[in-house]
């Protein structure tokens, strides 16, 4: 996802696996390098929550559906994340989409 999509994230610590050096990671080693420093996961993976079991991750994730990963097509989604992002828990997957 764009970088960029932070600055809609005030009072959120949001980092990119890329710049944690995880960007090589295939889903399953990227939740388990995640561990209990993060809160929540938002990608756009639609097929996560299908491929990997979640309920157990010590973080929340969040699925944001939409047409691709630009920021032009994720901006319309930042209230709902804003609002998900307050409620989520452990081990929830959220899907947000238009």
């Amino acid at each position: 996802m764009p970088k960029r999509l932070a600055r809609e994230l005030p009072g959120h610590d949001v980092r990119a696996a890329t710049d944690l050096g995880w960007a090589d990671l295939d889903d399953g080693p990227l939740l388990d390098v995640m561990g209990t420093d993060f809160d929540v996961l938002v990608t756009v993976d639609k097929s996560l929550p299908q491929q990997q079991r979640l309920d157990y991750r010590p973080f929340g994730v969040i699925v944001l559906r939409v047409r691709t990963n630009r920021l032009v097509d994720l901006l319309p989604l930042v209230p709902k994340l804003r609002a998900a992002l307050k409620r989520l828990v452990r081990g929830q997957v959220q899907e947000l989409g238009d």
